[in-house]
């Protein structure tokens, strides 16, 4: 049960660095005229990350690469 919560926190972390990136991302790609491929990344990344973030989303991940 402990290792579950701990990896909960692991995952998180990932998600929440996955949105930061993208944020960067975005905004890079914002302040750069013409940079259509930093932003569409960008939004990428911010919407996996949200993705991942909402419940329901380890069951989706589960049945779409069959691991149960």
């Amino acid at each position: 049960m402990i290792l579950s919560y701990i990896r909960g926190e692991i995952m998180g972390f990932w998600y929440f660095l996955i949105l930061f990136v993208g944020l960067f991302l975005v905004i890079k790609g914002l302040l750069r005229k013409k940079r259509l491929s930093l932003i569409f990344i960008g939004l990428l990344c911010i919407s996996f990350s949200i993705f991942m973030f909402s419940p329901g989303s380890d069951e989706i991940i589960s049945r779409l690469f069959n691991l149960k």
